[in-house]
């Protein structure tokens, strides 16, 4: 891959955004309790970099999803459910001799010591991307790429994938990183909050949650998270219920500029200017189920980003996006219809504060609660 000739983002730009990484079929139980007493699961899809790319479809966006199945049943469901969202998987490949993974999970909210999880991932087909089997060129072509650090704890080759893309190289795309650190992926032996750390230097706009910065860099506040990471253009630092903060820098670099021209230009070279920090406190939210928010929101973001809002908007658009998953059982719902989330995202400061929204709410005929 590092042999293959530069492309500019505007020769390559078929999509708006092209999201790699593994999906699974996922098995959601049909009532509380451990996995040992769940009777039955329903199936569903997951997967951070195709939950993002439907999330980015169904809002209206050209996206594409590239990644490794297995040659299995699994396989053609992950493909055919995340096209029907209107993705373009024609750059997914199939492995012959490797599984799709998998997972299983309880009903019960993520933060609760009941909580299980079960994997089933281990050798899978998405596990053998690496820079010599991945269509590269499916990869340029869009205006943004979007990763994760969970594509780097799969494996080696994995790794070596996003060091690729995480490499500056002239006309790249936009490359946004979601850090999504999640350390029991990682191999003996493999220091991820140092690469995971590496990885974001080189994106241009990055996704972190101040929990999980604190867990994997031992940093508190957004601040000292910014310090850590001076390079991206663009710093969502996630705060859970306290909302989101922005550290937003000029633009740098010669990437694509009806990108960079809104603030969201590469990284490299760095700039010398000034952050621009917006902060945008999150929505209440009557929580159906606490799964897949960090992927919409990064969607509602980047949705915001390619209609070159401006960065309050982004960042609104991101917590509405979140609220629409977090409203709902699974990871994956359809967003709210684009004017409606325009006319919410433009409330000033105190109606914004008073939106309170719960399960149902993106319908076209439910009512915005405010209190």
């Amino acid at each position: 891959m590092s042999g293959t000739p530069a492309r500019t983002a505007a020769d390559a730009a078929t999509s708006d955004v092209v999201c790699l990484g593994e999906s699974m079929v996922t098995f959601l139980p049909s009532q509380p309790g451990r996995l040992a007493d769940v009777p039955s699961f329903v199936r569903g899809i997951g997967g951070a970099e195709s939950n993002v790319a439907c999330a980015l479809a169904a809002a209206g966006h050209r996206a594409a999803w590239v990644s490794r199945v297995g040659a299995d049943g699994f396989g053609d469901h992950l493909v055919a459910a995340i096209s029907a969202y209107g993705v373009d998987t024609s750059a997914v490949r199939r492995d012959p001799t490797r599984p799709t993974g998998i997972y299983f999970r309880t009903a019960t909210d993520r933060a609760a010591d009941v909580h299980e999880v079960a994997y089933y991932r281990a050798g899978s087909a998405a596990s053998a991307m690496s820079p010599a089997n991945v269509p590269y060129e499916a990869l340029l072509a869009g205006r943004v790429l979007h990763l994760s650090g969970i594509t780097a704890a799969l494996s080696a080759d994995c790794l070596a994938l996003l060091r690729e893309l995480t490499a500056p190289r002239p006309g790249r795309p936009l490359v946004s990183f979601d850090v999504n650190h999640r350390p029991g992926l990682w191999r003996d032996g493999d220091a991820s909050p140092d690469v995971l750390l590496d990885l974001a230097r080189g994106a241009d706009l990055v996704f972190v949650g101040e929990d999980e910065a604190e867990e994997a860099w031992g940093i508190s506040g957004a601040e000292a998270i910014r310090a850590a990471l001076p390079e991206p253009a663009v710093l969502v630092v996630k705060r859970g219920a306290e909302g989101a903060t922005v550290f937003s820098a000029p633009r740098r670099g010669t990437g694509p500029a009806h990108l960079s021209e809104t603030g969201t230009g590469p990284a490299h070279p760095c700039g010398t200017g000034t952050d621009t920090v917006t902060t945008v406190p999150a929505l209440r939210v009557d929580v159906v189920a606490p799964v897949g928010a960090g992927d919409a929101f990064a969607a509602g973001f980047l949705s915001a980003t390619l209609r070159g809002l401006p960065v309050r908007d982004r960042a609104r658009h991101g917590h509405l996006m979140a609220a629409a998953a977090l409203t709902v059982p699974g990871d994956l719902t359809d967003p709210p219809a684009r004017d409606r989330a325009d006319h919410l995202a433009a409330l000033d400061d105190v109606a914004w504060g008073r939106l309170r929204l719960g399960p149902g709410w993106t319908g076209d005929d439910t009512e915005v609660r405010s209190t």
